[in-house]
């Protein structure tokens, strides 16, 4: 058996919007059954728009901040050490309402979604942050929707 040992600040640093992700695990180690993500969300940011996956399950384990989900019309704060769990169908989005940045943990099973991160990356950058139109293209091809309302 051999470990795989990433070091602290190691990983794929990568921007989505305003908002900054380290890749942790790309699914090259888990022969793809998970991908890992550190996202930190700056103040005051909102983040994706809502939207459901339909191939795979989303969790997020709050680090530091307290982000807000939603689903639906519901939405609640989640405070440091809290796990939030987004399986196929359900519909969610999340957001820093605070005045520090939040850090969230999030695992991606399968880890498909991960390349969608990296598609987010090389979208163009703009003041107001990414094209709503151009995110919901790339989502589509990862088999996620974004919910209209």
């Amino acid at each position: 058996m051999t470990l795989s040992v990433l070091t602290r600040g190691a990983g794929e640093s990568i921007a989505a919007g305003p908002m900054t992700l380290r890749i942790l695990e790309d699914g090259r180690l888990t022969s793809h059954r998970l991908g890992l993500v550190e996202v930190t969300v700056p103040p005051h940011i909102d983040g994706p728009p809502q939207h459901v996956h339909r191939e795979h399950d989303e969790t997020f384990y709050v680090i530091s901040g307290t982000p807000s989900f939603t689903s639906g019309s519901d939405t609640v704060l989640v405070q440091p050490g809290c796990l939030v769990t987004a399986p196929p169908g359900e519909p969610h989005t999340f957001a820093n309402p605070g005045d520090t940045p939040a850090v969230l943990l999030c695992t991606v099973t399968p880890d498909r979604y991960i390349d969608y991160f990296r598609e987010l990356d090389r979208l163009p950058k703009k003041p107001g942050g990414l094209d709503p139109m151009a995110v919901a293209e790339v989502m589509a091809r990862y088999a996620t929707e974004v919910v209209r309302r």
